[in-house]
């Protein structure tokens, strides 16, 4: 599958996939995290799925225009800059101590990530044949789980447990200044990991500037933005692609985002011990990437997505259902069967899109949207409902149009071949 691709670019680049891989799954611990500092409901904890998803869907349109204009490389260095930015501005946030300046700096910095993934994504299937695009990016994929537990065992040990383990009503109880001493000592503990990361990633952005990269052959292609949306509207394969992430984005990010809490609730465990069943989940969706990626060299990429979906809504319906130790195994296991879906969307997605792959990819993340929408759908239904268990519904449902999508996707190749 590397065939014609350029080593050294290939392996900067997916450095990019570990990268944000750990800057996502950080993230999702700090629903936790907030949810005892600052007393909040779940619902409120999701305001930091809707800062850094709604940041990839406001910048994707703009990251594609620029690669599309200059160069992938241009579109990573920029985006690499603003993940630096939006990381270091987690030190003034942790020292106002207002919920909202946190929400700005992971709002910059998700939107250095959305630049890196719409410029990613397609250059690691540009960087080689067509046929092999969708193994390759599966294989540059299987870094960003390695990333995502990196991220979690960072926020296991810098963040969560720094925790105090006082309630909301302990809390409440507090003076303004002795509540004040252990926030500021709690959010100090956020903001050290992202402050860290800052550093390493100007290492990268200098590797990759001093680095020639390959650029694709549509680089000094007339571009209208508005022709290029058009085409891809009559493309069905490719609008379906985008609706399916939506939906699977939900999913993950609302399985991921309340798997603390679950496993909190089931096995009466704090934040910190629970994390380690997250980092267990995270651990399982590596080893299964990579298992994926070999498995494609005989099993179409259509089918096997079929299948762990079906495999997906059958593991959800069972947390939502058993509970203890059954449900939590059970959403572990839901990570395994995630873990070939996003690449193996987009992939399917960008075939045939020809000089409109740029702006077919910003389309994609922009479908990333769904890891806010749907997480925040599913804080409120636990707040309602008093249950996380309940809330679960919506992944269980999404993955149910990832389901539908993969069916049709193997109908049309059936078709056509």
């Amino acid at each position: 599958m590397l065939k014609k691709t350029p080593i050294l670019p290939f392996v900067l680049i997916t450095s990019l996939f570990l990268m944000w891989g750990l800057a996502n799954n950080m993230t999702d611990t700090l629903l936790s995290a907030f949810k005892r500092i600052m007393s909040m409901t779940d619902f409120q904890t999701t305001f930091v799925q809707y800062a850094f998803y709604g940041a990839y869907f406001c910048l994707a349109i703009p990251a594609a225009i620029l690669i599309k204009k200059y160069t992938y490389k241009t579109g990573i260095l920029i985006g690499l800059g603003m993940f630096i930015g939006g990381s270091l501005l987690f030190y003034p946030a942790s020292k106002t101590m207002v919920y909202g300046h946190f929400l700005a700096a992971l709002f910059i910095l998700a939107g250095g990530l959305s630049l890196l993934e719409t410029a990613a994504n397609p250059y690691i299937i540009a960087m080689g044949p067509e046929e092999t695009g969708t193994q390759r990016l599966n294989l540059a994929q299987s870094f960003n789980p390695i990333g995502s537990i990196i991220g979690v065992w960072l926020s296991k040990l810098f963040i969560l447990s720094k925790l105090n383990m006082a309630g909301e009503a302990e809390r409440a109880s507090m003076s303004p200044e002795q509540l004040q001493a252990i926030q500021s000592e709690e959010l100090t503990g956020v903001m050290g990991p992202y402050v860290g990361v800052a550093f390493f990633l100007v290492i990268i952005w200098l590797l990759i500037f001093l680095n020639k990269m390959p650029t694709a052959s549509d680089e000094n292609s007339k571009f209208d933005f508005g022709d290029a949306w058009q085409r891809l509207r009559q493309k069905r394969h490719y609008v379906w692609s985008v609706v399916a992430m939506f939906f699977y984005i939900g999913a993950q990010i609302g399985i991921w985002s309340f798997t603390i809490r679950y496993v909190m609730k089931e096995l009466n465990l704090n934040e910190e011990q629970a994390s380690s069943y997250y980092l267990a989940a995270l651990v399982l969706f590596l080893l299964s990437r990579f298992v994926c990626t070999y498995l494609m060299r005989f099993i179409t990429p259509r089918r096997l997505l079929t299948s762990l979906s079906v495999l997906a809504m059958i593991l959800t319906g069972t947390a939502m259902a058993t509970g203890g130790y059954v449900g939590v195994y059970a959403l572990i296991g839901i990570s395994g069967c995630m873990s070939l879906m996003f690449p193996t969307i987009y992939g399917l997605g960008l075939q045939g899109l020809g000089q409109d792959t740029k702006i077919g990819g910003s389309g994609l993340i922009m479908a990333i949207l769904g890891g806010a929408v749907l997480t925040g759908v599913q804080g409120q239904i636990s707040d309602a409902t008093g249950s996380i268990n309940t809330a679960f519904i919506v992944p269980l449902l999404c993955f149910g149009v990832v389901v539908y999508f993969a069916v049709r996707e193997a109908k049309v190749a059936t078709q056509k071949g």
